[in-house]
């Protein structure tokens, strides 16, 4: 049991840290909430189902290798293979998005067009091409699928430091240790990730973006964009 506590120590340890530094885990529920304009309760709720089949797509990982007899070496193996799959995921959704929004900021923009009546009165109509009906139906469908791509998104990212952890309980059968020390990476994970989305929400619902706020699709799009790159290529 005294190696079991330090597991879940080190398990709620390096939940928090491998949370912390990667932006992958939260900055894609911070740009789309802020941009789709989502209810704090909603984006809660996405990111803590994202949360929970990040880890648990990790956990299913861990005892197939148990189960399979797998070395240890070759599931990290996995793991990385996985994490690859997902920062390029995350890198062309973050791209895909970004072009999405600069179209939509460019329909958006408001111009102007010269009406002559035949009574020889003139006059100038404003008007944006995101305006009707049409339009409306396709950006509910469009925000509808969004938290299903960060979902799938999230469940081929891998917890890494997870496997090693789960790996000594079960060589020892202990179900119980596994179950008490995946639950702490789990909770650890999800708890700061909902911190993190929370706090960062609130403060970005005092910047106001002004003439720019068409844009904020296009915006989130390269925020998610940056972010991909950075877990790709600096190893975040």
């Amino acid at each position: 049991m005294q190696n079991i506590w330090l597991l879940i120590g080190t398990a709620v340890t390096l939940g928090f840290v491998h949370t912390v530094i990667g932006p992958d885990h939260y900055v894609p529920f911070i740009a789309i909430a802020r941009a789709r304009n989502w209810r704090l309760s909603k984006t809660m709720l996405v990111s803590a189902l994202c949360g929970l089949g990040h880890v648990l797509s990790s956990v299913a990982l861990g005892f197939l290798g148990v189960g399979l007899g797998v070395a240890i070496g070759h599931l990290e193996k996995v793991e990385s293979t996985r994490g690859t799959i997902a920062a390029w995921l995350l890198i062309g959704f973050g791209l895909v998005y970004l072009v999405w929004g600069l179209r939509k900021a460019y329909r958006s923009k408001p111009h102007s067009h010269l009406h002559h009546h035949a009574d020889g009165e003139t006059h100038v109509h404003l008007h944006s091409h995101e305006e009707g009906h049409l339009h409306i139906h396709q950006d509910k469908g469009k925000e509808n699928i969004t938290p299903w791509v960060l979902f799938l998104i999230f469940v081929f990212g891998p917890c890494e430091p997870l496997i090693p952890l789960v790996m000594y309980p079960a060589a020892q059968h202990s179900v119980a240790g596994v179950i008490m020390v995946t639950a702490a990476f789990g909770l650890a994970t999800i708890l700061t990730m909902l911190t993190i989305i929370a706090l960062s929400s609130w403060g970005l619902s005092f910047v106001k973006l002004g003439k720019l706020e068409r844009y904020s699709h296009a915006l989130a799009g390269g925020v998610i964009f940056v972010s991909g790159l950075t877990v790709q290529f600096l190893g975040l």
